[in-house]
């Protein structure tokens, strides 16, 4: 089965014409008539990208797209009779990632849409990998190497480093780090962070031990 494909649109025929011919190209395609039950949809099930009408019933596309930004990165592309420049400023201010005004070409639709699909593909596997110097962190596979020499860490060594890469130059307390690393603050002294954070170094070579900072009083930061 292709990409799977949330659908929003009221008007039935525009509908059933997008749906009959994303079926065609190979997609599965999920329709929902109003904004609310295309929302509910995008945050129960899972979905490639929404093509998301801007005139709905309870909810517009707009508001849709602004709720759905708050939980999920899915690519959204917007579908509308209107043509005014502050709808497409509206659209993608909400988080919208493409749009395309009625009447469309079946094939600018499917253009557009893959075009999404392909810039996700891409931003999914940059993610795959976290540089900081001379550190990597292929994060699909758990592994850190530095200089390209594979280093071998606990998990929660492991989660660390990452949390600290993805908040370089930032400066994290304690507590941030405890409850982003282990997930809770309950009956964990925040002195269990100082542990872990001397057997991380103690397993990265020095130079890439001394990229984790301590900023007494506060925490720790690695600054680019």
């Amino acid at each position: 089965m292709g990409n799977r494909v949330l659908l929003v649109e009221d008007e039935k025929n525009i509908a059933r014409f997008i749906e009959l011919e994303l079926r065609h190209e190979g997609f599965e395609v999920v329709h929902y008539l109003s904004g609310r039950e295309g929302l509910e949809a995008a945050r129960s099930l899972e979905f490639d990208v929404v093509l998301l009408d801007v005139m709905l019933p309870e909810l517009n596309g707009i508001e849709v797209c602004r709720r759905i930004r708050s939980f999920s990165q899915l690519p959204i592309l917007l579908i509308t009779a209107r043509d005014a420049v502050m709808d497409r400023v509206a659209g993608l201010d909400a988080g919208a990632d493409d749009y395309i005004v009625k009447p469309f070409a079946i094939e600018e639709l499917l253009a557009r849409i893959r075009s999404v699909l392909r810039r996700t593909s891409q931003e999914n596997e940059e993610t795959l990998l976290l540089v900081f110097k001379d550190i990597t962190v292929h994060t699909s596979a758990h592994r850190v190497e530095v200089n390209q020499n594979s280093i071998d860490l606990t998990k929660t060594e492991y989660d660390l480093l990452v949390y600290l890469i993805q908040q370089k130059n930032r400066v994290v307390t304690r507590d941030l780090i405890l409850e982003n690393v282990w997930g809770y603050l309950a009956d964990i002294e925040t002195n269990v962070v100082d542990v872990y954070i001397r057997h991380l170094r103690s397993k990265l070579p020095p130079k890439a031990a001394s990229y984790i900072e301590t900023v007494r009083g506060v925490g720790y930061v690695m600054r680019e």
